[in-house]
């Protein structure tokens, strides 16, 4: 039997903001592993702190005590650049707001991680942006800007970009809160292909249980603490 491993872990892991003596505390002791190939679906209450931890495993935010590993490296001690070098290399981020920049086109939006990471552009990055665009349904859009695209394609435009650099985890905040429900079941489905198809492991913040309940297991998070 193959053995998994862990893509990241986070051990008693607490986030408080404030100084001065007037604090307040929005994580208290996370403990949570995602092994690889996981797709896993974070939900809660509006406040329970989802956002907050979704931002501390994507290296976004740093907690104020506990410990965060990607891939079997703690990242407490890392510089700035250090950190932005270990997201680029391990993480992938799709938002409910796609970030598009507006005046490239969608092959230009999935080349930019691939341009900032290699300096410049080049046919290799051209060639693998057309892939993942022909790979999320998009191959007669590549030239279209996001303007000419409609909420569902867009979105489909971020998940290509996310996946340019081929991280091992995605993190997807709220990917389909903005679509349509026929539109989020189809970015669901392209997300799960994804997972099943390349061993990316994701965590899914969703506020729809219909959603949550298709994922392989669900993390909840309640006023700070997991509860499941």
């Amino acid at each position: 039997m193959t053995e998994t491993k862990a893509i990241i872990q986070l051990t008693d892991v607490h986030k408080q903001y404030g100084s001065d003596g007037i604090t307040t505390k929005v994580l208290h002791g996370i403990d949570l592993t995602l092994q690889q190939g996981e797709f896993t679906a974070l939900i809660g209450p509006s406040g329970s702190g989802k956002s907050t931890l979704l931002n501390i495993i994507g290296l976004l935010e740093q907690p104020t005590s506990g410990i965060i590993e990607v891939q079997g490296s703690k990242t407490g001690l890392l510089s700035e650049d250090e950190l932005t070098a270990v997201r680029g290399r391990s993480l992938g981020f799709v938002f409910q707001f796609h970030h598009l920049i507006p005046a490239f086109s969608a092959l230009e939006n999935v080349m930019m991680p691939l341009m900032l990471a290699q300096g410049r552009p080049t046919s290799a990055q051209r060639l693998r942006a057309e892939e993942l665009l022909t790979r999320v349904g998009l191959a007669d859009r590549l030239d279209f800007k996001p303007g000419k695209l409609s909420g569902g394609q867009q979105q489909r435009v971020a998940i290509a970009r996310a996946l340019a650099l081929n991280p091992p985890l995605i993190l997807a905040d709220e990917p389909t809160g903005n679509l349509d429900t026929a539109a989020a079941d189809e970015i669901f489905k392209l997300l799960r292909e994804v997972n099943q198809d390349s061993g990316t492991t994701f965590l899914i913040v969703t506020h729809d249980p219909r959603l949550a309940g298709r994922c392989s297991r669900v993390v909840e998070l309640v006023d700070g603490r997991i509860v499941t």
